[in-house]
């Protein structure tokens, strides 16, 4: 990890948009939807004017007693001002503590109960019909992004406030608190340091530089509460490239904006680049100019990289895809050309960053980890967390003497060193093998699949709940010949494939899934 060390002062998040002004000042933000903070702003703004705000929002929050060190929770309906107000809440020194919109009110409660006396900002749809009055005692003052409340400041009133000179605190000191998935439970507060997200900064921004010599315009449409997005800026804003962040990720409104826009590059999560396979058929060509896909989070089904790749009429294209962890960022990466059939491995995720982060499969039973008898991965980066905020314990859990993090994962690597992941700990079927490659065999056969989540059934079978494009019936007998070859499943579930329980980065509560599917047999 020495390269994550060199010179690494932590990423200054308070001041990322002014630091890109001063060099890219006249770059642009194109957004899809409008800022609760600011909506004189529109949805086209310059670097300089975005950095005036986040200023003048920083300002607003000094004047309503916001000080260094304290921590101010952000839970307001989605969009990009949830990483502007992070922003301006760092900027001042304090510490912006991210919630996903998606989260229900009482888990928010229990989440700022654990951030103990915090500011909170937030809505008045939040405030009037999702957060409980427990919410409002727990917190030190509530702030509204916009309209009034009468148990809140409003943003509005503390216009004009005096600008304050920006808080420059230590890379070891807490800058920025997310939570993690929560596919598991009750999410964790995960603490970051600006030391931990400029060391995962740098391996992103080190395979970018030779991919990427010119100026492309960048489209990103990653969760606002995630630490993902922060690298992903400051990558783009360093660079000058111009920034299109999208709130809204329906097919038919991207594939308007992006067959308008030829963007170069796109950041997105993988369910959102499986529902975007359908603008590979559009005559516009929304995704002609793409250069590079970037892909974080999960491994992503062979599917949907074909698809894409072939949609693009860029000289060799891309598709990157990185395999990490909220708790340590990026840790291995694969890049894929069109030359990737739909018969290639979708387990495979890459290898780690030469002295920037390193990977090890640890046996589950004493046996060498194998295809067939997957281990622990485990991680090691400078990206990692410092704790999760009020479970110490459950941190050093899952982190060794020698700095090894357990990712909660299974799989293996080949002699060459490629990591496979082949599955969560906790979503293992026993004799089943992958749920995740049988997934992956799945979509490959079957064109119609939107997604297929294999997951235990109550009998311990595995139960395939599938999701069809326009809810289209499934065929029963296109099914069976492309299971064929798969481990004995149950009759497969068809679920709309909105209502499948999803985090705030769009990955499928598999456990979650798992209570609803025995709750709708017992109702049967």
């Amino acid at each position: 990890m020495f390269l994550q060390r060199i010179g690494n002062q932590g990423i200054q998040l308070g001041r990322l948009f002014e630091r890109a002004a001063a060099r890219h000042g006249s770059n642009v933000l194109i957004l899809d939807h409008d800022l609760d903070i600011a909506p004189h702003l529109g949805r086209r703004a310059t670097i300089a004017e975005v950095a005036d705000l986040v200023d003048d929002i920083a300002a607003r929050l000094w004047a309503a007693k916001v000080r260094p060190g304290r921590r101010v929770v952000v839970y307001k309906s989605d969009g990009f001002d949830i990483t502007l107000l992070a922003c301006a809440v760092a900027r001042i020194g304090g510490v912006p503590v991210l919630l996903s919109p998606k989260l229900d009110g009482e888990t928010v409660a229990e989440l700022i109960r654990r951030t103990a006396k915090p500011f909170l900002v937030t809505d008045p749809a939040k405030a009037e019909h999702e957060l409980p009055a427990a919410a409002f005692d727990l917190a030190e003052q509530v702030i509204l992004t916009s309209g009034s409340h009468r148990d809140a400041v409003e943003l509005g009133s503390l216009a004009g406030a005096g600008r304050v000179a920006p808080v420059v605190l230590p890379a070891t000191h807490p800058t920025l608190i997310t939570h993690t998935s929560g596919t598991t439970g009750l999410p964790k507060l995960a603490v970051h340091t600006g030391f931990s997200l400029q060391s995962r900064y740098r391996p992103q921004a080190s395979v970018l530089r030779p991919l990427i010599r010119g100026r492309e315009t960048v489209a990103i449409h990653v969760s606002f509460v995630h630490s993902r997005l922060i690298t992903a800026l400051a990558i783009s804003l360093h660079r000058g490239f111009p920034l299109v962040v999208l709130r809204d990720s329906d097919p038919d409104h991207v594939g308007d904006l992006f067959a308008r826009l030829k963007p170069g590059i796109l950041e997105a999560h993988p369910n959102s680049f499986m529902e975007w396979e359908a603008l590979a058929d559009d005559p516009r060509g929304p995704l002609s100019n793409v250069k590079l896909f970037s892909s974080t989070f999960d491994a992503i089904h062979p599917r949907t990289v074909h698809r894409l790749l072939r949609a693009t009429r860029r000289t060799a294209p891309l598709f990157g895809q990185l395999y990490g962890q909220s708790e340590v960022g990026p840790a291995v990466v694969r890049a894929f050309t069109r030359r990737r059939t739909l018969e290639d491995d979708g387990r495979c995720v890459g290898m780690p960053f030469p002295g920037m982060t390193d990977v090890r499969v640890v046996s589950r039973d004493g046996n060498p980890p194998s295809e067939r008898n997957p281990g622990y991965i485990e991680v090691r980066s400078d990206g990692r967390i410092v704790t999760y905020l009020g479970e110490q314990k459950r941190y050093d859990a899952q982190v060794s003497g020698d700095g090894w993090w357990r990712m909660g994962d299974v799989g293996y690597r080949t002699k060459w060193g490629c990591v496979h992941l082949l599955d969560r700990e906790v979503d293992l079927i026993d004799g089943f093998g992958s749920t995740l490659a049988a997934e992956d065999t799945l979509f490959a056969r079957l064109a119609e699949l939107a997604e297929v989540i294999i997951v235990p059934g109550a009998d311990g079978r595995a139960v395939p709940v599938v999701c069809t494009k326009d809810d289209r019936p499934l065929d029963p007998v296109a099914w069976k010949r492309a299971a064929a070859t798969l481990p004995p499943m149950a009759e497969p579930v068809q679920w709309r494939l909105g209502d499948l329980p999803q985090t705030a980065t769009t990955k499928i509560k598999r456990l979650e899934l798992v209570k609803l599917l025995a709750a709708r047999d017992q109702g049967q």
